[in-house]
């Protein structure tokens, strides 16, 4: 059964990333960016600034700390070991596939993160919550698929993802000299611990812990990037010839596309980036401000400081090091093997030590989304028993996790990804009308020298809000 599975998951991943995803993603990224008119580009900017806005209310989070819960999720072992993964098996062009999804996803981004936050609820605390599964429910008056997609995410992010997360950090010890049979086993108990102790303290503290963490570890990361790339200068012109050249080997790509640079790209890309998929609504929701715009842009700029920056670190490592990777490295040994080579013992220590950080702010990030939509399945709260067996089980997961094999971990969490992608895209794409009108609304009122404030009747919403009525 266990060989089964493995062969039908790689099959349909396979299938779904060729054929539909790709061409879901680019066609619906496209659109959002010329009918916004290049709104990644064009408010970049501002989007920086709005990061250090205050927030409204002081029973939701701030941007800044909404911002941290979403790339806290965007920003783990895709970054590293999935950017690996992608350039052993799919090539150095396979970066330039990246950079695109992230570009075209940054307007996705925007869109999804704007909705969640005008459609988003009023909790007992007086702070918020939201994401698809109630912009679904609310705009399209349809509970059936909110549920649908809820149950999609729950199953994603706590499980496949959270999985992944758990077993790249235990393959991280592998080339350790005391790593055995027991390892994963170790590795995964102190995983559990670690995230029981974190999630069982509720959203605000997972915020917190993510907002002190991230910013830390990413800056760090990029510093020893840009020591790596400065020690091998004499490579750098090599590495963007080979990024852009292996990009548009159209022939070899056509030629066996399963296995081509452009999926890899693609489906590493939207693994690590999430543009689209429906994850980072859940925690734009949550953050108070006086425009929803305000966090659809903030929300953007995650897209950008994920795969523009942490996932081009990884990539310029790898290919300025000099080392030339075969395929059983793929993953987290290419990554040591790069760092090794130049700094030694302290490169392995150091890509296991990032590994962790971005792995672990990925595990708790994750079960923020997962219960936003635990609640909505609830209908209400949850209640302490339900919610202590919902973490519980959020534990178990991330131990379980460490003991999974390469090829099972990485695809089913591809697949449970596309399937929300599969929803979520085009519910965006028939309310992306609604968003549009909204940042309209907020343009607008930038011109006229005011902080914009939304009101529901500005933009002719007939629905009902918590919020913006």
């Amino acid at each position: 059964m266990y060989e089964l599975y493995e062969r039908l998951i790689d099959s349909f991943s396979t299938w779904l990333y060729s054929y539909i995803l790709i061409i879901l993603l680019i066609v619906a990224g496209l659109y959002f960016t010329i009918r916004t008119k290049f709104v990644q580009f064009r408010l970049f900017k501002e989007s920086i600034k709005l990061v250090a806005e205050p927030k409204e209310d002081k029973n939701s989070i701030s941007a800044f700390e909404a911002l941290m819960v979403s790339t806290a999720s965007r920003v783990g072992v895709g970054n590293i070991a999935g950017v690996s993964t992608a350039i052993v098996l799919g090539g150095a062009g396979s970066v330039f596939w990246m950079w695109v999804i992230a570009i075209i996803g940054g307007a996705s981004a925007f869109i999804e993160s704007t909705l969640a936050q005008i459609y988003k609820k009023r909790d007992k605390d007086g702070g918020s919550f939201g994401g698809p599964a109630y912009y679904i429910q609310a705009a399209l008056k349809s509970r059936f698929l909110g549920v649908v997609f809820a149950v999609a995410l729950i199953l994603t992010y706590m499980g496949g993802f959270n999985m992944v997360a758990s077993f790249n950090i235990a393959s991280a010890f592998e080339g350790y000299s005391f790593y055995n049979s027991s390892t994963p086993i170790i590795v995964g108990a102190i995983l559990a611990l670690l995230t029981g102790l974190s999630i069982f303290r509720g959203g605000k503290t997972l915020s917190k812990i993510t907002s002190i963490i991230v910013p830390v570890m990413a800056i760090a990361y990029i510093g020893v990037a840009l020591i790596m790339v400065v020690l091998h200068l004499n490579l750098v012109p090599g590495m963007f010839v080979d990024i852009f050249t292996q990009a548009f080997d159209f022939k070899s790509a056509f030629g066996g596309f399963a296995g081509s640079v452009i999926m890899y790209g693609i489906k590493r890309g939207l693994y690590s980036n999430e543009a689209g998929v429906g994850s980072a609504p859940n925690a734009a929701a949550a953050a108070s401000v006086s425009h929803p715009a305000k966090q659809g842009l903030v929300q953007m700029l995650s897209v950008f400081i994920d795969t523009l920056l942490i996932c081009s670190a990884t990539a310029f490592m790898l290919l300025s090091s000099g080392v030339v990777p075969t395929e059983d490295m793929a993953g987290v040994p290419y990554a040591q093997a790069a760092l090794s080579s130049t700094f030694g013992e302290f490169g392995v220590w150091f890509i296991t030590f990032a590994l962790f950080c971005f792995a672990f702010t990925s595990l708790i990030g994750n079960f923020f989304y997962a219960e936003s939509n635990l609640k909505y399945l609830n209908k209400k709260d949850v209640g302490k028993t339900g919610l202590t067996l919902f973490r519980l089980a959020a534990v178990v997961i991330v131990f379980f996790g460490a003991q999974l094999n390469f090829s099972i971990a990485w695809n089913t969490a591809d697949v449970l990804m596309g399937i929300m992608a599969l929803i979520n895209i085009p519910i965006i794409l028939i309310l992306g009308g609604t968003a549009f009108k909204c940042l309209d609304d907020y343009t607008r009122q930038k011109k006229e020298g005011k902080n914009p404030e939304f009101k529901a009747k500005s933009i002719g919403l007939k629905e009902k809000t918590d919020f913006w009525n």
